[in-house]
């Protein structure tokens, strides 16, 4: 899979309004600028990413690599992840896919439990010796359910929220991945945009973006809304962020690179929202890796203003 994949959250919803047209331009040009993996989940507008990605792959010849996830249209319990609800979500989602076999099925971070249980990752092997899907992996919020995840011997893959504001991961989950033959999907890589270094601490955004509806949590995990971080503290570290972008390189960029950069990464999943935002994410592949010095003020902000919010909660 490319380095920088395309993440579709967005084209669902919880970002404000993407029109069908929007959403049909930002996967062309994505996959046009050599993206090869495209990220959705059947919680996405209740759906409609998936959608949109099943109708978009049978307009191309060069297909992509399509990751799903499934478990979040249902009350939080561990009790709910059954192999027979676990066809009954398949099912749905090869509907919206239009897809016999699904590339990719990633568990949408249930609860802690799930995790250490033999009957969910016995069930998901069933989804895989029924040809429902090629690959299984899981997509988590904190580093322990990504070592417990990764120590199964079927999970193919771990989706995580990995940036330069949101670091900790580094420390074990990445190495042990390697270690384990196991892929790592980074996500939020911008941290809900702060990085993009576009934000003031008087930005407004719409109301059914979960950047306002969810700052402090109040619908899902607050990690990943602006990956955890106090709004104003993430935009002044975002400023001393985005000075340290090379001329001719954005500070979305530098922040991608910086992903890319770190061994053991196999794709990041960056949204957009339209089609400039999808070629230069693409075009991050192509800047120069950073230099140390770079990569020690990067560290340097995280210490200065981020460590003592987030690291040890995730």
């Amino acid at each position: 899979m490319s380095a920088v994949g395309l993440g579709t959250w967005q084209l669902g919803a919880d970002w404000g309004d993407v029109s069908e047209r929007d959403a049909f331009a930002v996967l062309d040009a994505a996959v046009d600028a050599g993206v090869t993996i495209l990220d959705t989940a059947d919680v996405y507008g209740d759906g409609r990413s998936e959608q949109f990605i099943g109708r978009f792959v049978k307009s191309r010849t060069d297909r992509p690599f399509v990751a799903t996830k499934m478990g979040r249209r249902v009350d939080q319990l561990p009790e709910n992840y059954v192999l027979d609800n676990f066809r009954a979500w398949n099912d749905r989602s090869r509907k919206n896919l239009d897809m016999d076999t699904l590339d990719l099925v990633q568990l949408h971070c249930p609860p802690t439990e799930v995790y250490s249980s033999d009957a969910v990752f016995d069930a998901l092997d069933t989804l895989v010796a029924e040809e429902r899907i090629a690959a299984y992996g899981v997509s988590v919020e904190t580093v322990a359910q990504a070592l417990t995840a990764i120590a199964r011997p079927g999970v193919a893959s771990v989706q995580i929220i990995l940036n330069a504001f949101r670091r900790k991961p580094l420390e074990e989950v990445l190495p042990a991945a390697a270690n384990a033959g196991v892929g790592i999907i980074a996500r939020v890589p911008l941290a809900s945009g702060l990085l993009s270094g576009r934000y003031t601490k008087d930005s407004t955004f719409a109301a059914n973006d979960h950047r306002t509806y969810n700052r402090h949590g109040e619908a899902f995990d607050v990690g990943e809304t602006f990956s955890g971080v106090d709004y104003e503290t993430g935009v002044q570290a975002a400023h001393e962020f985005a000075a340290l972008a090379p001329t001719g390189v954005t500070a979305a960029q530098l922040a991608l690179k910086w992903i890319i950069q770190q061994p053991g990464v196999s794709t990041v999943i960056p949204g957009a929202r339209n089609v400039e935002q999808a070629n230069a994410n693409a075009a991050a592949v192509d800047v120069p890796d950073l230099p140390e010095e770079t990569l020690t003020a990067i560290a340097d902000i995280y210490d200065k203003y981020i460590r003592e919010l987030v690291h040890s909660r995730w």
